[in-house]
């Protein structure tokens, strides 16, 4: 599924990975809390307000931003399997393999002859709405490879509420990446 209309998303500047920056996760905005620790890097929702990110001390943007890219990570690979286990028997599909991985023009993919899907990292800063609608979507393309009037009716019979969830996917802020379009 492509990003659509991602020129007039709203767009995050770069992160810091500081504290008191803004973070999205579940399609909640979370203020970001740096707490230097002797310790592996770690990451912990706090008060339904704030995401703790423990670092070592003198840790650098870019593995503080690996501390946080992994839990995203996490949290999507412990996620995406009940969904699919879900889907599968509503769509009448099997997925072989599927994977996270970050993108940068597309919410996820299918590999049509493989019957694997790929989701989009982003999404694990999105609601649980979205990152659903991407998963019944992506495995659709397991029964239509096209966006077409094929595809929708899929669409409307098995998540009829599909297009409510694409709307607040791209209206939801988007991390700072340069995309491509």
């Amino acid at each position: 599924m492509k990003q659509r209309h991602i020129p007039s998303n709203e767009r995050q500047t770069r992160r810091e990975y500081i504290s008191g920056e803004s973070h999205y996760f579940q399609g909640a905005r979370y203020l970001l809390n740096v707490i230097e620790q002797p310790s592996p890097g770690r990451v912990v929702i706090r008060n339904k307000k704030k995401i703790d990110l423990y670092v070592r001390p003198q840790s650098t943007l870019v593995q503080r931003e690996r501390i946080m890219l992994a839990w995203y990570r996490a949290y999507l690979k412990q996620t995406i399997p009940p969904l699919i286990d879900k889907w599968e028997q509503v769509i009448g599909v099997q997925v072989a393999d599927w994977g996270v991985k970050q993108m940068k023009t597309r919410w996820g993919s299918c590999n049509i002859p493989a019957c694997r899907i790929w989701i989009n990292l982003e999404l694990a800063k999105k609601s649980s709405r979205c990152l659903e609608y991407i998963v019944v979507h992506e495995m659709v393309h397991l029964l239509e490879r096209h966006h077409n009037d094929i595809l929708r009716a899929y669409m409307d019979k098995f998540l009829p509420q599909w297009r409510q969830y694409r709307q607040e996917l791209n209206r939801s802020p988007l991390s700072h990446q340069d995309w491509d379009y």
